[in-house]
């Protein structure tokens, strides 16, 4: 049954006793609040009370409400404190606005109106792409790329580019994919590889900046370049000849290294040699030119006795030669043989016992007449000279 219907208690739920039906009493239940949370606080509670009693919870609510209040700015206060590592770099963004950049060390913002984004400005970040793409001579090849980077610009990371790692991964394989179809296969796998680095390196820092990613690329590394798994074998045979044309033409350039100083050597030495005996050969003629002025000089003194020395020098060059010498005596028909081989022989071996004479303590006869046999040789040249 209704607490207002005929026959009920005659309560209603607001507090008020009898049949009074009117709407509740809202300055009554605004003094029951205060007076409960003036109990909260320290306050006296209760119904009734005097108006000093009414005066006295009053005042205790306002104070606690104070301390809250206190406490909550306090809470709010702290609560804006941040800070920022020194790898780090804070954009902080007043109601999703930038603001400005804070550096390392503690900082304050007002909590609720101003946030904080921190990002790490000195890790080396890494990606890597692995796909086959075209060559410009129409090849196919599997290309596997690591690609360090940084940020370099905290407020266009944060602001301009919307994800600008992914932005980073897309550029990366574009401007590979552009680098590679300049380029023909054997390039690729031989001796471009740090070209293709180079150029790739450029090419993404290019499209970074042009999109304003805050990005900066400290490295780009070509891990792998290799045909495709189909065709293996046969690039393995191209590159094992490959080696073997750089193998043997490293031998020849060793060979060639080897036998050229020797040629140029031998080539130097017969120039000088050459240079040598043209000397020779003029001095020889020169002195065969003044012997031949002298001797005409004493020709033109005495006649007979230079034709007379002509003769026996001539003759004693000629018999020098021969070791059989026939002797035809005048006023007789017999020949008389000179057996001059044996001659020489007996000559020789005289020779060599009158050197080991001169080795000998006693050997100084053998000296002396060694001194005499040079003396003639010496006498011998010198008229030899004068012809």
């Amino acid at each position: 049954m209704a607490w207002n219907e005929p026959g009920g208690s005659g309560k209603d739920p607001w507090g008020s006793q009898g049949g009074d039906q009117g709407p509740p009493d809202l300055d009554e239940l605004a003094r029951k609040f205060q007076q409960k949370l003036g109990g909260l606080f320290g306050g006296k509670g209760g119904g009734e009370s005097g108006s000093g009693g009414g005066r006295g919870g009053g005042g205790a609510s306002r104070i606690g409400l104070g301390l809250v209040l206190g406490a909550l700015v306090a809470v709010w206060v702290f609560s804006g404190i941040y800070i920022v590592a020194p790898a780090e770099r804070a954009v902080v963004l007043q109601f999703g606005r930038y603001v400005k950049t804070t550096g390392p060390g503690p900082h304050w913002v007002p909590r609720f109106i101003q946030t904080v984004e921190k990002v790490n400005v000195e890790q080396i970040r890494n990606i890597q792409r692995q796909a086959s793409m075209l060559t410009q001579d129409e090849n196919i090849i599997s290309v596997a790329l690591a690609v360090q980077y940084r940020v370099k610009d905290i407020k266009d990371y944060v602001f301009l580019v919307r994800d600008p790692d992914l932005t980073l991964r897309e550029a990366t394989e574009s401007a590979v994919r552009e680098v590679i179809g300049k380029s023909k296969l054997d390039f690729a796998l031989t001796e471009g590889r740090s070209e293709i680095m180079t150029r790739t390196e450029t090419l993404i820092q290019e499209i970074l900046d042009r999109y304003g990613t805050g990005l900066q690329i400290t490295s780009v590394n070509l891990q792998d370049a290799q045909p495709p798994e189909q065709v293996q074998g046969a690039f393995e045979d191209a590159i094992k000849a490959r080696e073997d044309e750089q193998r043997l033409k490293n031998e020849a350039e060793a060979y060639a290294n080897e036998i050229v100083p020797v040629a140029r050597g031998n080539a130097a030495r017969q120039l000088e040699e050459a240079n040598a005996y043209k000397a020779q050969v003029i001095a020889q003629a020169e002195g065969e030119a003044s012997r031949f002025e002298q001797l005409l000089t004493e020709y033109r003194k005495s006649p007979a006795v230079t034709r007379q020395r002509l003769y026996l020098e001539t003759m004693e060059s000629v018999l020098a030669n021969s070791s059989k010498v026939m002797v035809d005596v005048e006023g007789g028909n017999n020949l008389m043989y000179l057996p001059l081989d044996q001659l020489m022989q007996r000559g020789a071996e005289a020779q060599a016992r009158q050197e080991g004479d001169a080795l000998s303590p006693t050997g100084g006869a053998a000296i002396g007449s060694r001194e005499a046999e040079s003396r003639g040789r010496e006498e011998l040249r010198s008229r030899r000279g004068v012809r």
